[in-house]
């Protein structure tokens, strides 16, 4: 039935019945109206609309479901969809909205795949600018200034060493901003090493103290997958560094029946109602890229618990 008939449907059994009562209850009407004859005819319209309002709500009651569904889409949590019962105007389109939500996170889908491509091969080729130009031109000032300090007098020996000392530490930080653009040893070692490093990197930067916990063995996840659940981890560790006021960090990796998780928790003040942010959106599309779940939420203990579940590949989740 389409919405216009529905409509027209209830109204029209409010008032057939209206009439019936009018055609067949003891009721007169008398001129001028005496208050009894009021009164009834005033609860009669009362009846009435109540009747046709309650009739009317369970009549739209999709299409309120369906305005509360456009209000909170977030085409970063797929799959949610509305059930659909029947064949009528209202029931197309729910069927429709549920197509268009399929095309929709499709559509984003490849486009954040496109985005997340291009951007690492953009940080891919900054990463090797840094360490392949930069790098090595400090490195040659930096070997330009010893031997300058090996030759000036001691006036200014000093001076020079101090410079040296800075290039030094310049240098050193060129290479981790390059390390973490592209970790070179996710590549070499594997995702257990390459978590391992970066836990040890952001104690030693921070002053958090990183706890990694990391099941041995390789991960049977693809480059990809790995490249992802690296990422996330990085974005989880910089956002406790920056925002959370915590102490402790505890990162974990382990396998379950079918995936691979990654979980990332602190004791830090939680998220409260703060809005989420283009980092936790950003992890929100490498997860949708590798279809895996993003869990975002307090921690048992308190803190923020950012947990990623990986689903392994086919013949590896029956394996397992």
């Amino acid at each position: 039935m389409s919405l216009f008939w529905r409509i027209f449907g209830l109204n029209a059994v409010v008032l057939g019945a209206a009439t019936a009562l009018l055609l067949w209850a003891p009721v007169t009407v008398s001129v001028p109206v005496v208050l009894t004859e009021a009164v009834v005819l005033v609860g009669g319209l009362v009846v009435m609309l109540v009747a046709n309002a309650a009739l009317l709500r369970i009549g739209l009651a999709p299409l309120d479901r369906l305005t509360q569904r456009m209000v909170t889409v977030d085409l970063l949590r797929p799959g949610h969809r509305l059930p659909v019962d029947g064949r009528g105007g209202v029931a197309v389109l729910l069927r429709t909205f549920n197509e268009m939500l399929d095309r929709l996170e499709s559509e984003r889908a490849a486009s954040s795949a496109r985005a997340l491509s291009a951007q690492e091969s953009e940080r891919r080729r900054i990463a090797r600018e840094l360490h392949d130009e930069v790098g090595q031109s400090m490195t040659a000032v930096l070997l330009e200034l010893k031997r300058a300090a090996d030759r000036a007098p001691k006036d200014l020996r000093a001076d020079l060493q101090h410079a040296q000392e800075t290039t030094r530490q310049s240098l050193d930080e060129v290479r981790r901003i390059a390390r973490r653009l592209r970790p070179g040893v996710l590549d070499d070692l594997g995702l257990t090493s390459a978590l391992t490093a970066l836990a040890t990197d952001y104690a030693t930067h921070t002053g958090l103290t990183v706890r990694c916990r990391c099941d041995s063995g390789p991960s049977d996840l693809g480059a990809a997958a790995e490249l992802v659940v690296y990422r996330v981890a990085q974005e989880a560790l910089t956002n406790t560094a920056r925002h959370a006021d915590a102490r402790t960090v505890d990162l974990t990796l382990r396998r379950v029946p079918g995936a691979v998780v990654l979980e990332v928790r602190d004791d830090g003040r939680g998220m409260g109602r703060a809005r989420e942010g283009a980092g936790i959106r950003g992890m929100r599309e490498r997860a949708l890229f590798i279809e895996a779940g993003l869990d975002i939420g307090p921690g048992p203990t308190g803190g923020l618990s950012v947990r990623l579940t990986v689903p392994l590949p086919r013949e590896e989740g029956k394996a397992a």
